[in-house]
């Protein structure tokens, strides 16, 4: 008894660990079971609550029901439940076999899940049994014996199970009944059999009702007259050469193949004898795939053979003699699979715009490839084999992944044509491409870069405001906004001023415009820096230098320093008697305040008393003597020196020059007088004029003129009463020093003679006697035979209400 107990726990236990297994290994795959005929959109089944998640999460995971093949899906997914989309007709589907089953995928996405899903047609009793003609003919001889049988033609009905044919009905008379039999595959068929003897004499033919019931509900029936006429004797039956017919036929078979030749001979002579043939159970799919020949029973393709439609066939022969008797065959056709079928690529799910900072690695679609062929032919090889920056990973079952295998720059490569090709295992092999278009979103990832490292920009001085500078340009590789670039200056000064008082910058074009006039003289150069940044989030920027140099114009005179055109005064230098050839006697000093050739000087002597007696030094300003001086030079000496810079155009200032040749300071008539030389030689043209016009106006002038002189005479002075002031170094302010034309050579000593009591006082420079020259710090004393009034000075520094002489130190 305990042993018994020891067994029975023991089972139970294994019991328990197979069902455990059992719903293990079924917890992924779903069975459902649904009537065929089902009316569009019936629930049959809730597969959010079989998995056990909520529907948004079904929605969030891109949930979808898949199938193998591209037949019609009759099934969909809609808001968590499985809904029938399209009508099922299961003869249609699934013929006369037991079992109909639909095969679906339920396909997850994030992460990647394979549920299978097995839908179950069952089977409603929507077909009548049809026999395949309205009558039957039988021709039985009237030496029949009792109990002899005669096979009539089966009904067939597409129903499967208790919805099949179950029962056949005789109407009921004299001479026959009905006798029931199965075949192998349990199929059921009738036998008419003679259950009195017939008599053709009494009566030459019978007319028979037979009805064909199957089991469903409601029932259904067919019906079929049996029309019997009485023969004389035909005692044997056709008798086929096999039982059972096996052939295989290979898919895509060209119509009108000859499948095989069944034959069936009768023992019988003449008419009793004469066999013919036809299918006795046969379905309308079947009938328009096959035909027999009557005569030759030859069965041939009449329509195109599908191995994927259906892998066998199973075909009943009848052979009938002339009398009516008759006997069947079976004909199985084994159909084999061709490699016919190329792979199919469906795209299941595809994440496009691909952001183009996506790391390597990022799953960006998913793929099923499908191949209805069978065997080696099934076998699929998929590939990418463009040089591109993505791959295939297998994944469950027939689905692919499409990964990024590097990093992506959309600024290089912006899309990606990427053709995915499948190769199945057939001989020869087939295969399929699809081709994807993959295009990336932008990033900001790029900051904007300027077309040069550093910028000069060359303005011109006394500019227009608002006249342009230069321009700057920045380019951003990155797309719309991203890409859009603005430009702005960097707040800074130049020279204590804010820079925004000088530049400006359009932000869209980059163009920089001069916001008022720039002075060579005030500044030369300023650097500025200026600013692109993009328009993304958040936005990248990068930074220029533009260095601004202002070129100068020739919008300056030149300037004379000495002798200084300033006041009433004007000045006289003595040359000494003695000078010869080359001797240097004075010297312009000028200025210009431009800068390069603008501002190269050069001299000219454009007016003198006598023109063959000196020269100026054309870029020094030195005035010399062209030859030695002489008893009949005039003693009184006027220049006009004209100073030009080298400008385009050039400009020009013109000074006056007044030389007075002799060698003692007693000697030196009044100096007044060449002053009105000047303004002599000024009046000239229009003294001609008057002369013609008023001749007495000519005596008037003589007479002035001889009242004037005699005015001086009687007071006599030495020096004149304007002051004259000349710095040892005078450079106005901005003005640039030229070498060897603006300053005097330190190496000269000049003394100055000045006359008072006139308006206009004279002021002379004469040539430089250096056995005279005091050194620096002496002072000139007043001589005992000298009636001047000399006061010691060592710089020349003039007060305005006293006239002094000295001699003048150049350091």
């Amino acid at each position: 008894m305990k042993k018994f107990e020891r067994i029975s726990n023991v089972r139970a236990l294994l019991w328990i660990a197979f069902m455990a297994g059992i719903l293990h290994v079924c917890s992924c795959d779903f069975t459902y079971s649904v009537p065929e005929e089902m009316k569009k959109g019936t629930v049959f089944g809730n597969i959010a609550k079989d998995l056990g998640l909520p529907v948004k999460a079904l929605s969030d995971r891109k949930a979808r029901v898949d199938m193998e093949s591209e037949d019609k899906r009759f099934c969909d997914l809609q808001g968590g439940q499985l809904v029938i989309t399209d009508r099922i007709d299961r003869e249609e589907l699934c013929g006369s076999t037991p079992t109909c089953t639909l095969n679906y995928e339920l396909v997850l996405e994030n992460p990647l899940d394979l549920h299978h899903i097995t839908l179950q047609i069952e089977d409603i009793n929507d077909n009548p049994p049809r026999f395949p003609k309205n009558e039957i003919k039988l021709e039985i001889g009237e030496s029949a014996i009792k109990g002899a049988r005669f096979p009539l033609d089966d009904a067939h009905d597409p129903d499967v199970g208790r919805n099949g044919i179950q029962s056949y009905a005789l109407e009921k008379n004299a001479y026959f009944i009905l006798a029931m039999n199965s075949h192998q595959n349990g199929r059921k068929y009738c036998e008419l059999v003679l259950d009195k003897e017939l008599d053709r004499e009494v009566q030459q033919e019978l007319k028979l009702l037979l009805t064909a019931s199957d089991g469903g509900s409601p029932q259904k029936s067919g019906t079929a007259v049996i029309r019997v006429v009485v023969l004389d004797t035909n005692d044997n039956l056709p008798v086929f050469s096999e039982t059972i017919y096996k052939v295989s036929l290979p898919e895509n078979s060209a119509l009108g193949t000859v499948v095989l030749t069944v034959s069936a001979t009768d023992a019988d002579e003449g008419a009793n004898g004469e066999v013919t043939y036809e299918f006795s159970h046969i379905s309308e799919k079947e009938a328009r795939l096959f035909s027999i020949d009557e005569l030759k029973g030859e069965i041939k393709v009449i329509g195109p053979i599908d191995y994927e439609d259906k892998a066998r066939y199973e075909l009943w022969v009848k052979a009938k003699d002339g009398a009516g008797l008759a006997s069947d065959a079976r004909v199985d056709i084994e159909i084999t699979d061709v490699n016919d079928n190329a792979p199919v690529i469906q795209i299941k799910s595809l994440n496009v715009p691909i952001p183009e900072n996506v790391a390597p690695g990022t799953e960006v679609g998913i793929f099923n490839v499908q191949d209805k062929d069978t065997g080696g032919n099934k076998h699929i090889h998929c590939s990418i084999k463009q040089n591109v920056p993505f791959k295939l990973n297998p994944s469950i079952k027939n689905y692919y992944t499409l990964v990024t295998t590097a990093k992506l720059d959309r600024e290089l490569v912006d899309d990606y044509n990427v053709t995915i090709t499948a190769t199945d295992g057939g001989s020869p092999p087939l295969s399929s491409s699809k081709t994807i278009h993959l295009y990336l979103s932008d990033v900001n990832d790029n900051p904007p870069l300027f077309e040069e490292q550093s910028y000069s920009a060359y303005v011109s001085e006394n500019n227009k405001p608002g006249s342009s500078v230069c321009s700057v340009t920045a380019r951003d590789p990155d797309w719309r906004q991203n890409g859009t670039v603005f430009y702005s200056l960097l707040p800074s000064e130049v020279n204590g001023v804010p820079l925004s008082s000088y530049l400006s910058i359009n932000g869209d074009t980059g163009v920089i415009h001069a916001v008022r006039a720039f002075d060579y003289e005030q500044f030369r150069s300023f650097k500025v820096q200026v600013v692109a940044r993009d328009n993304g989030s958040p936005p990248l920027s990068s930074n220029v230098t533009v260095s601004v140099f202002i070129t100068d114009e020739n919008d300056n005179s030149p300037q004379i320093l000495y002798p200084t055109p300033e006041g009433n005064s004007f000045m006289t230098e003595m040359v000494p008697k003695a000078a010869l050839s080359g001797s240097l006697l004075s010297k312009v000093i000028a200025v210009d305040a431009d800068s390069g050739q603008n501002a190269w000087l050069s001299y000219q002597i454009v007016k003198s008393t006598d023109p063959g007696l000196f020269t100026i030094g054309v870029h020094s300003g030195e005035i010399r003597a062209q030859r030695d001086i002489s008893e009949s030079d005039s003693m009184k000496q006027n220049l006009v020196i004209s100073v030009k810079d080298n400008g385009q155009p050039s400009l020009s200032t013109t000074c006056a020059v007044y030389l007075l040749i002799s060698d003692n300071l007693a000697e030196v008539p009044e100096l007044k007088d060449m002053s009105y030389e000047e303004n002599n030689s000024k009046l000239t043209s229009y003294l001609i004029i008057a002369l013609v016009s008023v001749s007495t106006f000519f005596l008037t002038f003589i007479i002035l003129i001889i009242a004037v002189r005699l005015c001086h005479r009687r007071k006599p002075r030495l020096l004149f009463d304007g002051a004259v002031a000349i710095p040892s170094a005078y450079l106005p302010p901005n003005y640039a020093d030229v070498d060897g034309t603006g300053t005097l050579r330190s190496t000269y000593n000049y003394d100055a003679y000045m006359t008072t009591g006139s308006r206009t006082s004279d002021f002379k420079f004469v040539t430089s006697y250096n056995d005279n020259t005091l050194p620096s710090g002496a002072t000139l004393k007043r001589s005992p035979g000298d009636n001047s009034e000399c006061l010691n000075f060592t710089s020349l520094d003039f007060t305005e209400n006293a006239s002094k002489c000295s001699t003048l130190v150049n350091k």
